[in-house]
């Protein structure tokens, strides 16, 4: 060997011709099976191979993988053994002149076959199994960074690859239990195929490129399906995992792309399969988040908000052919609840890795995919559409809340913009107990950005704050700001939220904390002022009872009132007002125990049918509190003024408006828009002149149309009777003899081709359509 080997060295130029006859007489020995001589030849390959590294030794190389490929041929696992480690000695190789001609197709699919090795012999299988991956493994070492060889990237590669690679990840073989203990095994035995196919997919995954991500994705995603490894989702996370961890960071967003694609792909699959996509997806977000996701961020959610629409039709339908009839497969109720709990955990846990900024957008994008009566283009009518907008509307604000309770943000103006909370305000005065709920849980995670929250959990009137350990900042410009531009809505919305009677405790604590809250995060000396009054507001809401609720709703907000003032007097720390409040409180424990959060507020409450004869020592009275308060330096002028909500447009959308007004609303809305008045204004000549002048002038035209809108809704509520009668009369009239001079135009004949249409004894007669077969204009329709 030493000869052979000085020799080759001196003369390169014959190692071609030393390589064809070592694998002439291989090949010979083989068939003959003389397995000694076949031993002696590889033997001698090898060393020359290792030896001699110079610019003909591509020559050499085409006789050495002859005889490797008939080694693997070969039914006998030892030469197969015998030919994957010659390989793969040659695989860590680094030759210096590329090759052009060489192919790999055989190997790849030889060792793939390895891979799925099912020897009788547990330990020739293992052996097998592993000689298969380490072959495998060369082939990607040899191939991967030689652009000159065939691209080991191709999907006709990549799918022999990498389900090999699965395959053994997946079947840890019951020899492991039984294997030699640890200090008597070596390093090399030690290691199992799983092991092994783990390393080798980390190396394959670590080598891809930008364009190569999908092609070694897409196989994960057929074997996981094709062997139902969705459902138990243990597998599929633990793959997932190893790929994100493996890939270079910045190709993250690709593997998140190829899995929405999945999720998509398999909408009308079981629900159990879909959960365990968003499990997978979940986890790799999360592991992703933290490289770079970049433009698939509302990608994400919009593709989780659309399964999540889906899911809802399927329970609602039982068909994922959405009500065309009965579906293929029978959809479990329970089982697509848990795919949308999954998909609203995922959305929770992905947009708690995101940077503030980007939270907030995944906000305001879902609370517009909420389904709103403001909005009617969302809202579905009829029976079945109530319950999806319903099933939706829930949906999509526990989302919101899994966002929600993740973001911390100092600043209020920023984590909701105006266009945000309007739209979830607007949710808050829903008929539905469990969205108000919501809401309010919602507004509570964004306000609370000290962890105060759990404190508010239970309702009662502690003797002293100090047990309570409230974490107190100063208010900040910013929020004063907020308070400013917002503080009168959440107040209204407060309010209104009071007045439900389908409210239950849940809604009077969260109503509590986030009253609470407003007065330790965002209040200053006004905000408290106004706080105090729109909880006495509360009281004369339960005290007059003009909207009859029930006796449990008027205690819950007796007991609300007390135990909000108990706290906040301690607060501000004047001791009159303490004084006033604490005589109060303890007149009512003496008088009326079911006055207070520690009868009304457990699981067998105390009522009384006889709150309209309490006496006047039993409530907190305005103007006592507006003297001891004014004393202090509050605002006595505002402290003596009784809470009174804002009206808003929102309230033209909302139950709580006479028919009346909304409609007589809408005449004077609609009349200053007819296309008549359109018509009627000419044509101006557009000018930069004209253009700066919107510009400057857009302000003062929002005032205007603000404080005559203003007016309309003022009229409407403090005018006469019969003065807003007459109004309406009068547009009523105007409206009746547009739609007759209408009626006219339409319900004459058409003319037919003859002029008139002869009876059968020779009259002519007109021939009139009924009404109900008419097709009237759309601006008929009132």
């Amino acid at each position: 060997m030493e000869k052979l080997t000085f020799y080759a060295l001196s003369a390169p130029e014959k190692l071609d011709r030393i390589g064809a006859y070592l694998s002439e007489r291989l090949i010979r020995d083989v068939s003959r099976h003389r397995y000694g001589y076949v031993c002696i030849a590889m033997e001698a390959l090898d060393q020359l191979l290792m030896a001699c590294h110079c610019q003909s030794i591509n020559l050499f190389v085409e006789s050495f993988l002859k005889m490797v490929a008939k080694l693997l041929e070969s039914e006998k696992p030892n030469l197969q053994i015998l030919g994957t480690n010659s390989f793969v000695k040659f695989a860590n190789i680094e030759e210096d002149t590329p090759s052009y001609h060489r192919s790999y197709d055989f190997f790849v699919s030889r060792f793939s076959e390895m891979c799925h090795s099912s020897h009788d012999d547990l330990d020739i299988r293992t052996k097998i199994r592993m000689s298969g991956i380490k072959g495998l493994q060369g082939v990607v070492r040899k191939t991967v960074n030689d652009e000159l060889q065939a691209n080991i990237w191709d999907p006709q590669h990549m799918d022999k690859i990498v389900p090999s690679l699965l395959f053994n990840l997946q079947h840890v073989e019951e020899a492991e239990s039984r294997s030699p203990s640890p200090l008597q095994a070596t390093e090399k035995e030690k290691e199992s195929p799983t092991e092994l196919a783990e390393r080798c997919l980390r190396e394959l995954l670590g080598r891809a490129a930008y364009g190569n991500i999908k092609n070694a994705i897409k196989p994960v995603l057929i074997h996981l399906d094709n062997h139902s490894l969705w459902e138990p989702k243990i597998f599929a996370t633990c793959c997932f995992r190893i790929i994100m961890y493996s890939i270079q960071p910045q190709h993250s967003h690709l593997v998140i792309q190829q899995l929405l694609g999945h999720l998509d792909a398999n909408s009308k699959s079981a629900a159990t399969v879909r959960a365990g996509i968003v499990e997978v997806l979940s986890e790799a977000a999360v592991i992703a988040a933290s490289g770079s996701v970049g433009p698939t961020v509302l990608e994400v959610f919009n593709t989780l908000l659309r399964q999540l629409r889906l899911s809802i039709d399927y329970a609602l339908t039982g068909s994922y052919d959405c009500g065309a009839g009965v579906g293929t497969k029978i959809i479990k109720e329970h089982e697509e609840r848990m795919f949308q709990e999954a998909v609203i955990k995922t959305i929770g846990s992905f947009a708690s890795t995101l940077p503030t900024y980007q939270q907030s957008e995944v906000m305001v994008f879902i609370m517009n995919k909420v389904p709103l009566p403001s909005s009617q283009q969302s809202i579905e009518a009829g029976k079945a559409g109530e319950n999806r907008n319903r099933l939706t509307q829930i949906m999509l604000l526990k989302s919101l809340l899994q966002v929600s309770v993740g973001f911390q943000c100092s600043n209020m103006l920023t984590a909701l913009p105006s266009a945000f909370l309007d739209r979830l305000l607007s949710s808050a005065l829903m008929e539905d107990a469990e969205i108000r709920l919501f809401v309010l849980e919602i507004l509570i995670s964004f306000i609370d950005r000290h962890g105060n929250r759990q404190k508010f959990s239970t309702i009662s009137t502690i003797s002293d704050i100090s047990v309570l350990k409230l974490k107190v900042d100063k208010c900040s410009r910013q929020d004063t700001v907020f308070m400013k531009k917002h503080g009168q809505q959440l107040y209204r919305h407060i309010y209104l939220i009071c007045k439900e009677e389908s409210n239950v405790q849940s809604h009077y604590e969260a109503l509590y904390s986030m009253l609470m809250l407003i007065s330790i995060e965002l209040a200053n000396e006004e905000v408290v002022v106004d706080l105090i009054r729109l909880v006495l507001a509360v009281q004369e809401i339960a005290q007059i009872n003009e909207d009859n609720l029930t006796a449990y709703n008027r205690c819950a907000l007796f007991a609300l009132g007390a135990a909000y003032l108990n706290l906040i007097s301690q607060l501000i720390t004047v001791p009159t007002f303490c004084q006033h409040i604490h005589e109060v409180i303890q007149m009512r424990q003496k008088e009326a125990p079911y006055l207070l959060p520690e009868d009304v507020f457990v699981e067998k409450p105390t009522l009384s049918k006889s709150l309209d004869r309490l006496g006047p020592e039993v409530f907190f009275w305005q103007s006592k509190i507006s003297e001891v308060l004014g004393g202090s330096g509050y605002n006595l002028d505002r402290l003596s003024t009784p809470y009174i909500p804002q009206l808003t447009d929102e309230d033209r959308l909302s139950k709580r408006k006479s028919i009346g007004e909304t409609i007589s609303l809408q005449v004077e809305v609609e009349s200053r828009n007819s296309p008549e008045r359109e018509q009627r204004a000419p044509a101006e000549e557009i000018t930069y002149e004209t253009l700066k002048k919107a510009i400057v002038d857009s302000v003062a035209v929002e005032e205007q149309e603000r404080e005559r809108r203003r007016q309309v809704v003022e009229k409407f509520q403090k005018a006469p009777f019969e003065e807003i009668a007459a109004h309406c009369g009068a547009r009523a009239t105007l409206l009746q003899s547009k739609l007759n001079q209408i009626f006219e135009i339409t319900i004459r004949p058409p003319p037919s081709p003859s002029g008139t249409i002869t009876a059968a004894y020779g009259q002519p007669q007109n021939h009139s359509i009924p009404v109900y077969e008419m097709k009237f204009p759309d601006l008929c329709v009132y």
